[in-house]
């Protein structure tokens, strides 16, 4: 075939369609930040309120991925991300008509969670898992990267919608903007390298394809199986914490906290798009460091940095932007999601072919742990009047998330999860 013998192999082309539907998917999920307060303006929701339909969409986030990832085995990453931007558009679309606070929870909670759920990081552990072996460390970190680049892109022109010309006119922006990336998926998501008679960039042969069994039923078989394993509680235990200390707290009410001690909240999200800047830099750095250096080691640091920037938080907050608080932005953002290239690292170590799956599942506490600290945060600031509280709680469990990452075994302290059935699939 003439495609073999381009010179750009065509996996590039799948990362460039993965990367794009990351993008907007990171961007759609980070619009309820900026739309806390004027949803509690207009129909007076409380903060815990609001924070229940966050909360209930950074759960589906999670939940959804490793189903998500075992449908891509079945049906193929295409019609399974586009269906996913439809959902997106529609959850978004549909509350320009709301006037209940449960309807916020369907749409914003259910529909959207759905839809960046399926475009979920385990989305980036099948990309990489099928279409490369060369740089698959690397491609990790820029994929994992898009979800920075949604929020740096989609931020402060949706916190600048959103005070300009009203919420409603942000959420429109939205909708549209996912069912702009559908063409882009269709035309360049390719679901495998045998497609068109092709291996993975870097490959010496063709490897062995995923089991084709019921989605949902493979999802829970690898669960069963990898959960056996001390590995997977550990992994599940830190991206817990991983994303209570990020998705659910910083991003979810770093602008609201920002606001409470005078800082404009556009300006809060312009700060919260730097964060995803530095984040790009710090995790395409993260996918380099995993091919080279023990994922352990970089996790153990990762999160112990990462408590030590939140614990200290609190004192930066001001009206304006000052050294320290930049020196927070700075430091926070490399760090912010560096946590993803070794931990998919590590899931395909233990877990062969299912680690995409695992990482799914893996993925999923991650989102859990986001989920609790969404609503937890909440109902401390409506408790204590502040968030202070929440940033030293979050502190603390990264330090506990680092002790976690350390400890996790080597595939020949364990040799068991090489030799069980989902990585055989016998």
């Amino acid at each position: 075939m003439t495609r073999t013998k381009s010179r750009i192999h065509p996996a590039w082309f799948v990362a460039f369609a993965a990367f794009v539907a990351l993008v907007g998917a990171a961007g759609f999920r980070a619009t309820p930040g900026v739309l806390i307060d004027p949803l509690h303006e207009e129909f007076g929701w409380s903060t815990a309120t609001i924070s229940a339909a966050v909360s209930i969409n950074l759960l589906l986030y999670g939940l959804t991925a490793p189903f998500a990832a075992a449908l891509m085995e079945r049906l193929g990453m295409r019609k399974v991300v586009t269906g996913a931007l439809v959902l997106v558009a529609a959850g978004s679309g549909l509350t320009v008509f709301m006037t209940a606070s449960w309807q916020l929870l369907l749409c914003w909670g259910v529909l959207v969670g759905l839809g960046t759920g399926s475009m979920a990081l385990a989305f980036v552990a099948t990309v990489t898992a099928r279409w490369f072996v060369r740089h698959r460390g690397l491609v990790s970190g820029i994929l994992t990267a898009a979800g920075a680049a949604g929020q740096l892109v989609f931020l402060p022109l949706l916190a600048a919608i959103a005070t300009n010309d009203g919420w409603r006119t942000a959420s429109l922006v939205v909708s549209f903007a996912a069912l702009a990336v559908v063409p882009i998926t269709l035309i360049f998501l390719r679901d495998h390298p045998s497609e068109i008679g092709l291996t993975a960039y870097g490959a010496t042969e063709a490897e062995e394809l995923p089991p084709s069994t019921g989605a949902a039923r493979r999802a829970l078989q690898v669960l069963g199986q990898a959960a056996k394993t001390r590995a997977f509680w550990l992994l599940a235990g830190g991206f817990a914490i991983c994303g209570a200390s990020t998705n659910g707290l910083i991003q979810t009410h770093f602008v609201p906290a920002a606001h409470e001690h005078g800082m404009p909240p556009t300006t809060a999200a312009s700060l919260l798009a730097l964060v995803g800047i530095f984040d790009v830099a710090g995790t395409i750095a993260s996918g380099w460091l995993t091919d080279r250096v023990n994922p352990r080691i970089l996790l153990g640091v990762y999160y112990f940095l990462r408590g030590a920037s939140l614990i200290v938080l609190p004192h930066l907050f001001a009206p304006t932007t000052e050294p320290p608080m930049w020196a927070f932005i700075i430091f926070y953002g490399l760090d912010w999601v560096a946590t993803v290239p070794p931990t998919v690292a590590l899931a395909r170590e233990h877990f062969g072919l299912s680690g995409p799956i695992v990482f799914g599942w893996v993925f999923a506490s991650h989102q859990v742990g986001a989920s609790i600290a969404a609503v937890g945060a909440g109902l401390i600031h409506d408790h204590a009047g502040s968030y202070d509280l929440a940033w030293y709680i979050s502190g603390g469990l990264c330090a506990l998330a680092a002790v976690m990452s350390l400890v996790i075994p080597s595939v020949r302290a364990t040799p068991e999860p090489r030799n069980m059935p989902l990585t055989r699939h016998a």
